[in-house]
């Protein structure tokens, strides 16, 4: 089923739009979130009110929200029955925002959550076969912090009711805004713990108008210019595709549209783990990509191999430049490429990142008899034999320090202050250290009292405004 057909390029540059008077219709479809409910001076403050001010008067964003309807058909007020959604459909949008499924987690609806796909497959058909072909945005449901498992229940929206969102929005080849990670930690702008006050209505908008208002390439698809085959699949209802270059496995997951001059972040560790970051990029235009060369920790074969792969992915149209991502180890990884390739790099996330390797290797050599898989092939790829060659070892990152700063590229490390498997002290506050004294470019955000998991943060706000910030890919109002 094509969902978008376009002709003309206009703003963010995805489809032809209904317009009244130049202006682009946005339909807000929607439950009590969209119509602003418990939201003092509603039609001011709900969120399609505050997305219209931040789209400007090139936008007209009309309210089609109902409170407490489902998009299920059978649901116990199912939305496709409103007055609302048939006025949606004469009104032949251009844009289409569709945030149904909270209600859905009811009990009540629970019982249908297994036609819940389908539903929402012909829910989307019938805007889409509008004369406007309406861009589709799904909205997966918002974190909810009632306690009543009769009621809309948080571990059924993340565990059923999203994960369909996600796969509709595959099958279906549209947008999707993950809304659960920005609420995860705002239950102080849930005063109900349910619908969002002013403010959260604000933050909703403002990942609604981040989508909108970005300029995107609608017609690069790095999976055709890569010319080889794939098997693809889906990365949180994003394609995601597999294939094998130079003998190791590697991964792309695309976005619906790419964002202009095709940026992206190279993973170099743990594939798909703590993916929340990935995700909010991905609804940016940014591209994901990685290359297992899982066991070199990053040795000179696999900065040879990581060259290789650039070369590949920037002969494919991605961006010169790359985010660089590292979760634990994938620290190792992600400075000795970048310090051998600083004018390739845009800048580094590493997150609980090992950066002194002899001071994680001591632990195998201080305990008589302990063995290690990770231990054992890191001996092998740098070809140490005795203690003393470990413990004298300098390739890690905090080695490199010179080369890492001379590239003058920012850098966001998260630090876990109780970490127990690599220590701060010797990793992350040591680097800091060294990079400050050569005036290079770093912020550590510390989480007090936390352990080396759970990496990453459950709403990844502040890192995702960081890459955003550092790739010139803000969207202002």
């Amino acid at each position: 089923m094509k969902y978008f057909i376009s002709a003309i390029l206009i703003f963010s540059g995805l489809v032809v739009h209904a317009q009244t008077n130049d202006r682009i219709k946005v339909a807000c479809i929607g439950a009590s979130i969209t119509y602003g409910a418990r939201i003092e001076n509603r039609e001011q403050n709900c969120y399609p009110a505050q997305l219209q001010n931040m789209l400007g008067s090139h936008y007209q964003v009309t309210n089609y929200g109902v409170s407490a309807t489902t998009l299920l058909r059978k649901g116990d007020y199912s939305y496709w029955k409103t007055k609302q959604y048939r006025d949606a459909l004469a009104d032949n949008p251009g844009v289409v925002i569709i945030d149904l499924g909270g209600n859905d987690a009811k009990l009540v609806n629970r019982i249908h959550l297994d036609e819940y796909e389908q539903d929402y497959k012909d829910f989307i058909h019938s805007f889409t076969q509008l004369p406007s072909h309406p861009r589709v945005i799904l909205l997966s449901a918002m974190a909810c912090f009632l306690k009543d498992t009769a009621g809309i229940w948080d571990p059924v929206i993340v565990n059923q009711v999203n994960p369909k969102i996600q796969k509709v929005a595959y099958d279906g080849h549209v947008e999707v805004i993950d809304m659960h990670s920005p609420f995860i930690n705002k239950e102080a702008n849930m005063p109900d713990k349910l619908h969002p006050d002013k403010v959260g209505a604000g933050i909703m908008a403002q990942n609604v108008y981040r989508v909108i208002g970005q300029e995107r390439d609608r017609d690069y698809d790095i999976f055709k210019s890569l010319e080889m085959p794939l098997k693809q699949s889906s990365f949180y209802g994003y394609e995601c595709a597999d294939f094998t270059f130079n003998g190791r496995d590697c991964k792309i997951a695309k976005p619906k549209f790419a964002a202009k001059g095709h940026p992206w972040v190279w993973r170099a560790r743990f594939w798909g783990h703590e993916p929340q970051t990935d995700i909010a990029l991905l609804q940016q235009g940014f591209h994901i990509v990685y290359y297992d060369a899982a066991e070199l920790l990053g040795n000179s074969e696999a900065i040879a191999d990581w060259d290789s792969y650039y070369k590949l992915l920037r002969k494919a149209g991605l961006a010169k430049k790359a985010v660089l991502e590292g979760m634990s180890r994938g620290g190792v990884y992600a400075f000795n490429w970048a310090a051998l390739n600083p004018e390739k790099v845009a800048c580094v996330y590493v997150d609980n990142p090992l950066l002194n390797i002899p001071s994680w290797a001591a632990q195998f050599i201080n305990k008589l008899g302990a063995k290690d898989d990770m231990f054992l092939a890191f001996k092998k790829d740098y070809n140490l034999t005795t203690d003393s060659d470990i413990m004298n070892f300098r390739g890690s990152p905090v080695d490199k320090v010179k080369q890492i700063v001379k590239g003058k590229y920012p850098i966001l490390i998260l630090c876990a202050d109780a970490d127990e498997e690599v220590i701060p002290q010797e990793n992350t506050l040591l680097f800091e250290q060294k990079v400050k004294a050569l005036n290079g470019n770093i912020t550590v955000i510390h989480k007090p009292g936390f352990k080396h998991h759970p990496h990453s943060l459950p709403n990844p706000a502040p890192i995702v405004d960081f890459i955003l910030k550092e790739t010139g890919y803000v969207t202002k109002s």
